[in-house]
């Protein structure tokens, strides 16, 4: 089932939702589908309303259900991308702030840097040496977008993963992507060319949760994925 909605259709589902919410019912009496729809509609909605925060949340629960009902459906896809967009977004905004505060501080430690060379009797060899070894402390501390680690992407997709999970030879795939080989081309381990069945993939939860927490440190690597 995929999401294919106009941007009226969203508004009308979102204040629709928003409507229920605020007389007091709740998406748990929700049967599936509609359930992981109704999240995903509030979703967008608190995302258009500029609350990151609670968009992002319900944008998660919408994911997570989707998962467990088909993760490799459209709709699950849908989500991740709106749900990527948002985080990268939210990572962004925040980004612009931090490079704003960190650009304040560098000057403002430029300058008692300037000051404190004219008491110190420090050669201008060794101010600029100082200067350089600041704005390299700087450099570090900005969280500008690069590679992300080979471990903590697909073979396949060559992407961050989203839903890893490992097979019984040991090798780590992104869920639907594998799970979309074995429908399509053959069961059998895409590099080990072992025979391959969906019911022995098991979640790989310490990559889960090293890629959760790469992201939760480096936002802009949503936009990779």
């Amino acid at each position: 089932m995929a999401l294919q909605l106009d941007k009226f259709s969203v508004k009308i589902l979102s204040n629709f939702t928003i409507l229920h919410f605020a007389i007091g019912a709740t998406l748990t009496c929700i049967p599936p589908p509609f359930c992981i729809l109704a999240h995903y509609m509030l979703g967008l909605a608190l995302l258009d309303r500029q609350e990151f925060a609670e968009g992002i949340k319900e944008l998660e629960k919408s994911l997570e259900l989707g998962r467990g009902a088909n993760p490799a459906s459209y709709m699950v896809e849908e989500i991740w991308q709106e749900l990527a967009k948002a985080k990268y977004t939210e990572w962004e905004r925040s980004s612009k702030k931090r490079a704003t505060r960190l650009h304040e501080l560098e000057k403002a430690c430029e300058e008692a840097l300037k000051n404190y060379h004219g008491l110190d009797g420090s050669t201008e060899d060794e101010h600029e040496e100082q200067l350089i070894h600041l704005k390299e402390v700087f450099r570090k501390a900005d969280d500008i977008p690069k590679e992300v680690p080979d471990h903590l992407c697909c073979k396949i997709t060559l992407d961050i993963f989203r839903d890893p999970v490992i097979t019984p030879t040991g090798v780590t795939y992104e869920r639907s992507v594998l799970l979309d080989h074995l429908q399509k081309v053959g069961k059998f381990d895409p590099i080990t060319r072992e025979p391959l069945a969906p019911h022995q993939l098991v979640p790989n939860l310490a990559i889960k949760e090293a890629v959760q927490a790469f992201l939760n440190k480096h936002g802009w690597a949503y936009r990779m994925s």
